[in-house]
C-alpha cells in the first residue's frame, strides 16, 4: 500500500496556503517600503482565506471582495464624518455596511471590519481609495491569476 501525502485535498490546502502567503507577503512588503500610505489592514487576511481556501464561494467572487470592502469602508467613513468616533457611529457603520452589501449583492464578511477601522482611526475618504480599494483590487487580481495558474478557477 502506497501512502499519498499529497492527496488532491492536501494539494489544494498547500496551494491555498502558499497563495495566501505570497499575496499577504507582497501587501506587507509594500506596506513596509511605502512610508506615505498604509497598505495593510486586518480584513485583508480574512479576505485571503476566502479567495484562496474557498475561492468558489459566492462570498469570494471578485465583485464581492472589491465592492464589499469599498462599500463598507465608505459606510464607516460616512458615519465618522457625521457622528464622530462614538459607539453609535461604529454600530451604524457596521449595520449600514451590511445593508449596502446586502442590497447590492456584494456581501463579503471580512469587509464588515472596515467601518470599525475607519471610525476608530478617524479616517477620511482617502482611506476608501488607499488602502481599501487598491488593496482589494490587488487581492482580486492576484487571486484570479494565482487560481488560474493552478487551474482552480
Amino acid at each position: 500500500m502506497k501512502f499519498n501525502f499529497l492527496s488532491e485535498n492536501n494539494k489544494n490546502i498547500l496551494i491555498s496556503s502558499l497563495g495566501a502567503f505570497l499575496c499577504m507577503f507582497l501587501i506587507a512588503y509594500f506596506n513596509s517600503i511605502d512610508q506615505t500610505n498604509i497598505w495593510l489592514i486586518p480584513p485583508f487576511g480574512a479576505s485571503l482565506v476566502l479567495v484562496m481556501a474557498v475561492h468558489k464561494s459566492p462570498l469570494a467572487k471578485p465583485r464581492n471582495v472589491f465592492f464589499g470592502h469599498v462599500l463598507s469602508a465608505s459606510s464607516g467613513v460616512l458615519m465618522f464624518y457625521f457622528l464622530g468616533g462614538t459607539p453609535l457611529s461604529i454600530s451604524l457603520g457596521v449595520s449600514l455596511a451590511i445593508f449596502i452589501m446586502s442590497i447590492t449583492n456584494t456581501v463579503h464578511p471580512p469587509a464588515g471590519a472596515n467601518p470599525v477601522i475607519a471610525i476608530l482611526g478617524a479616517k477620511s475618504f482617502e482611506f476608501v481609495i488607499m488602502p481599501v480599494a487598491i488593496g482589494a483590487s490587488f487581492i482580486v487580481i492576484f487571486a484570479l491569476f494565482y487560481n488560474k495558474l493552478w487551474k482552480r478557477s
